[in-house]
């Protein structure tokens, strides 16, 4: 077992979009996998035909991709060990159910629906708050273990409806290690008689997801702690089929809590507080009804992967932002708790603006162009690489800097009003007018130069820097506040310069 190749699977169900919860799961099972030089399969678990949703295998695919999460092999990969959807796998599983019950771990059972809700009503009368199909209420009921052998032979025989329920021991302690929680004790009396095979043929989660994990050689099972109930049926699902020597190491992961910490995080929290929570858009099949992702926000999938390692793994030290490369040599199961992650919005934009503070000029600026083209800006590239330049420390996104230095590709067409209130005073026109004509006359229009050129004029008038500055900036950009003034007007040039002031002395309070 300690010599086996790692291989872990990352096995959605395609019933809608891709929560961010489901993403970390698939990155950890990544960067795990990836540490370990071993493998990361995707698997479609589709069992459940009843709940499949048009489009929600190729979202899961793409945002993975998005991502930089590499399907070793699986779905939309290919492998030896396919097919990797389990409704194309549905020949598979009856031979292990019937192992189940020729082995005696497992039962055919023919109670109808109305029946089972009559044993639940019985035993909720009798005082069992939570009534199950189990190791007593079994002997009340229409199954293998309770019928002549003659009688269940006649139904199977005339295609009577049944279901393959496993045959859960009486009063044992099930134990399994578990990398983040520790060991884990149940005792088979807190568990039911779980369905393993469905009336419709196909098999349910929990044999299918044992069977395919054996006969994909699955070496660790990384997944929600939503899982960690149904762990004890799998362990005993195991040792039933004779497979416990080569039995997967579990790790169940913590719940990703809303931001208050109170309860796990839905896509209704991102509703009503501003935030995706899926990794890219989704458009509901059967309503139109559009759900935003991070990819159309404008994250990077770097800050958005980083975000995703940190909500309940930390590397130990005070490094915070790491590339694809740099997680993968620095994630360990052993440094994931076991307490919920609290997921914090603006820790995740943080994490964008520090990736995007990180990238040169040139290529924010290849990211910046097709903004500017589809508002009808042509600029020349390296005009958009000094804008880039100059604003990425105040941008958090890539629009950002176009929305925020409009004026670098437009005069402005209005001025702030709250600036222009506040410190548009009845001396500033001719302050600023003064300041223009000191401004025409510079033979070098540098930063340092108008730096210079401010300051002399302040001290010759001995004016105040919070009376002359606001002016100076409105006049030439419209706003209250931005980058240095300096390198904004060396930028621009000394023509559009004067040409803005000029215009905004005609304009303000006019």
């Amino acid at each position: 077992m300690e010599n086996r190749r790692v291989r872990v699977r990352f096995a959605p169900s395609p019933t809608g979009p891709l929560h961010i919860g489901g993403v970390r799961t698939a990155l950890y099972n990544y960067l795990f996998a990836k540490k370990n030089g071993g493998d990361f399969l995707l698997r479609i678990e589709d069992t459940d035909q009843s709940r499949f949703v048009a489009g929600a295998e190729n979202y899961i695919v793409d945002a993975l991709k998005w991502c930089g999460i590499h399907i070793d092999e699986g779905v939309s990969a290919g492998g030896s060990k396919g097919p990797y959807k389990q409704s194309e796998r549905k020949a598979i599983y009856r031979q292990y159910a019937d192992l189940l019950i020729e082995s005696e771990h497992a039962y055919y059972a023919f109670d109808t629906p109305e029946e089972l809700t009559e044993m639940r009503e019985r035993m909720k009368s009798a005082g069992m708050a939570s009534p199950q199909y189990n190791a007593v209420t079994r002997s009340g009921m229409k199954n293998s273990l309770t019928l002549p052998a003659k009688d269940v032979k006649t139904r199977l025989d005339r295609g009577d409806k049944y279901v393959i329920r496993i045959k859960m021991p009486r009063n044992e302690d099930v134990k399994f290690e578990d990398i983040i929680r520790g060991w884990v004790s149940v005792n088979t009396n807190n568990l039911d008689d779980k369905v393993l095979f469905k009336s419709d043929g196909m098999p349910t989660y929990h044999l299918a997801n044992v069977v395919d994990d054996y006969l994909m050689g699955i070496s660790h099972v990384i997944r929600g702690e939503e899982w960690l109930p149904s762990a004890p049926l799998h362990v005993l699902l195991y040792r039933f089929l004779g497979w416990e020597s080569v039995m997967p190491k579990f790790a169940h992961l913590p719940l990703i809590l809303k931001p208050d910490g109170n309860g796990k995080l839905s896509k209704r929290d991102g509703d009503r507080l501003g935030f995706p929570v899926f990794p890219t858009n989704w458009t509901n099949p059967e309503t139109g009804e559009e759900s935003s992702g991070y990819r159309e926000r404008g994250y990077y999938p770097e800050a958005f992967n980083n975000m995703l390692a940190f909500l309940g793994w930390n590397p130990g030290t005070t490094q915070e932002l790491f590339t694809m490369k740099e997680l993968i040599g620095a994630f360990s199961l052993d440094r994931v708790g076991k307490a919920g992650a609290k997921f914090d919005f603006d820790k995740t934009k943080w994490f964008n603006q520090q990736y995007l503070r990180n990238q040169t000029g040139g290529d924010l600026a290849k990211q910046l162009t097709p903004h500017l083209k589809k508002e009808g800006f042509n600029v020349e590239n390296n005009y958009v690489v000094q804008v880039c330049n100059l604003m990425k420390e105040r941008a958090t996104f890539v629009k950002d800097i176009l929305n925020d230095g409009r004026y670098f590709f437009e005069a402005p067409k209005s001025y702030d009003e709250k600036t222009v209130n506040k410190k548009w005073k009845e001396q500033t026109p001719e302050i600023i007018n003064e300041l223009s004509l000191l401004l025409e006359k510079l033979p070098s229009f540098d930063p340092e130069s108008i730096g210079l050129c401010f300051k002399s004029f302040l001290e010759s008038k001995n004016l105040g820097f919070g009376v002359v500055m606001p002016g100076f900036r409105l006049s030439v950009t419209g706003l209250g506040a931005g980058a240095s003034m300096n390198e904004i007007a060396a930028l621009l040039g000394k023509e559009e310069v004067l040409k803005r002031i000029d215009s905004a002395l005609s304009s303000i309070n006019n």
